[in-house]
């Protein structure tokens, strides 16, 4: 099963890499990319963290490269999963229609998880991009199996 799925989250440095590379990883033939509702970053690798965190989990995000969210990001993928609550309002401000919005989801409650947030690590430690990645690897499996089923 293919499909278009967009990680964002800030700045692109952090979760939404880690979630670039774990669904990447998961859902081999389905197009997967990242993004971050923030300029700051663009053009910048992942945070080394999240490099350190996703290698020592056997997935290498170092190819990836920090870019900002665009409108035309809805054309182009069929999921777009939100780390956290402003996010989703950075997301749907750029959105030009409904067809648009329906694809916008906090990636927890995608997952079955609830409303909660993937926290920004950017400022903690080794210990909160290791958090970060688990929750993150939960929620993306969770998702797989979720669209496996209903295709099955």
């Amino acid at each position: 099963m293919s499909k278009r799925i967009l990680m964002v989250c800030l700045g692109n440095i952090c979760r939404s890499p880690i979630g670039h590379g774990i669904m990447a990883e998961i859902s081999p033939n389905s197009f997967v990319d990242s993004a971050g509702t923030g300029s700051f970053h663009i053009g910048s690798p992942p945070d080394q963290r999240s490099i350190q965190v996703s290698q020592d989990n056997g997935i290498d995000i170092c190819h990836q490269s920090a870019r900002q969210f665009r409108s035309s990001d809805f054309t182009k993928f069929d999921h777009i999963f939100v780390m956290d609550r402003q996010n989703y309002r950075d997301v749907i401000a750029k959105a030009n229609h409904q067809d648009n919005i329906d694809k916008v989801e906090l990636l927890c409650e995608a997952a079955g998880m609830g409303m909660r947030p993937v926290p920004d690590p950017y400022y903690g430690g080794d210990e909160g991009f290791k958090n970060v990645f688990d929750l993150v690897k939960t929620a993306c499996h969770r998702i797989a199996e979720q669209w496996k089923e209903n295709y099955e």
